[in-house]
């Protein structure tokens, strides 16, 4: 009796360690456990954003930015929130637009712009790609010029036809006088005068974004 009571322990302690194990394996497989409480809510907006036809991926991304740097997992179900409306809102103006380009949309509301001024984008020519104007604005908000200022540049040239190496150029230019010390916006209207509606390739890329080629 006593043996066969010590053989059912040791097989109960076993096969708890292998539940724990297997719940822990499943935890570092998982790279939203750190979410914790927060979990179910963002598992909600993700189920949101997929019923809504919107890219989960760029979601994740940010949920995986978040706690790469260990902010608290409230916050990061914020952020991701916050987001999932950028998105939601670039989606309903541009229409169907692939996940990079909606995502430089939902980056460049979150930097300043207005969803209005998104509207002058949405018609286009067959293979025309508003992502590397997209990209160029964000960052000309990030460097503190206002953002009716780069509306108004990135806008005329993108009704005179201007393609991508023309918005490269403006950025590399602009980029090199903030650099010297000149004012951002200064530099900006400085170099949107002299930039025609179609430029050359110009040295220099574009600040770190998506690369990628969509059409509607």
């Amino acid at each position: 009796m006593t043996f066969s009571i010590q053989r059912g322990i040791r097989a109960s302690v076993v096969a708890t360690s292998l539940l724990l194990a297997s719940v822990l394996s499943a935890q570092e497989g998982d790279p939203f456990a750190k979410l914790e409480n927060n979990r179910y809510a963002f598992d909600l907006i993700l189920d949101s954003a997929a019923a809504a036809g919107l890219p989960t991926g760029p979601l994740m991304s940010k949920a995986r930015e978040g706690i790469a740097k260990k902010v608290d997992s409230k916050r990061i179900v914020e952020v991701v929130r916050k987001l999932f409306g950028e998105l939601r809102t670039a989606h309903a103006i541009l229409g169907g637009v692939d996940e990079q380009e909606l995502t430089a949309a939902a980056a460049l509301l979150d930097a300043g712009a207005k969803p209005s001024q998104l509207e002058l984008f949405r018609p286009r020519q067959t293979g025309r790609n508003d992502l590397t104007a997209f990209i160029v604005w964000t960052d000309f908000l990030q460097r503190n010029i206002a953002n009716e200022e780069a509306f108004t540049a990135i806008s005329k040239l993108w009704r005179d036809g201007a393609d991508d190496a023309t918005f490269q150029s403006l950025w590399t230019n602009v980029k090199g006088d903030i650099s010297q010390g000149l004012n951002p916006g200064t530099a900006l209207q400085n170099r949107i005068r002299e930039t025609p509606g179609r430029a050359s390739p110009a040295p220099g890329k574009p600040p770190e974004g998506q690369e990628n080629q969509s059409s509607r």
